[in-house]
């Protein structure tokens, strides 16, 4: 899949609001924002929920994770064949939430490049984001830890970083397609974003655990394309 611009991609993490049932559900409100305001939303569900969203949905899904290991002997880890043939595109990879050693990284982004999925590199400062960079991931998501989940977008309270991030990032390799990340809930956040070079935003518990997820999700895509 071409990946392109601007784009949302959704975190279920394993909030309740994002579980078994709930997680259709809200899947149902991805694909009908999808279509409605014409964006491309990744979303990224539990593991036990991927065949469901994936049977009932034409969406774009992510694993929240995998592993490096090979086809085998290795019980209980998440292979990147396993996830491919449920249907996912890609998987996160080195999220603040479930952290990679650098050389762990690089394994599972040659794994998913030998199994053609797309790899969405998380990095949370400028040391992280440079040797990320340099392992040529398809996708990067720059991120502040402390802020994920507080409502607090790092579009705004930290602009630096998401400028910063850019440049280091394109200037390893101006075909990796970056994202913010951390605190992005507002349609405020994500025009600050774009504004500021992203080519998308991503977001989780401020869409969620949202009153009204698709108020919330409508008026974050208007804001992408505006």
């Amino acid at each position: 899949m071409k990946i392109k611009e601007p784009l949302i991609f959704i975190n279920f993490k394993t909030y309740p609001e994002a579980t078994a049932d709930s997680a259709l559900h809200l899947a149902e409100i991805i694909h009908d924002v999808t279509n409605e305001v014409g964006i491309t939303i990744f979303v990224s569900p539990q593991f036990t929920d991927i065949n469901p969203i994936i049977s009932k949905f034409d969406l774009p899904v992510f694993a929240q994770h995998v592993d490096y290991a090979k086809p085998g002997r290795n019980t209980g880890f998440i292979i990147p064949e396993s996830i491919k043939k449920a249907g996912c595109i890609g998987t996160i990879i080195n999220h603040s939430e479930r952290p990679l050693s650098l050389e762990e990284t690089e394994l599972t982004i040659n794994r998913c490049k030998e199994t053609e999925l797309i790899s969405c590199l998380c990095a949370s400062n400028a040391q992280e984001t440079e040797s990320i960079a340099k392992k040529r991931p398809d996708m990067m998501i720059v991120e502040i830890p402390e802020l994920i989940g507080t409502g607090k977008a790092i579009s705004t309270v930290n602009p630096e970083v998401v400028l910063d991030a850019i440049r280091v990032i394109k200037e390893i390799d101006d075909k990796i397609f970056v994202i913010a990340g951390s605190g992005i809930s507002t349609k405020d956040d994500v025009s600050k974003a774009i504004e500021l070079g992203m080519q998308g935003v991503g977001a989780s518990r401020g869409f969620v655990t949202a009153d009204n997820p698709k108020d919330v999700l409508t008026e974050m895509a208007l804001a992408l394309i505006k």
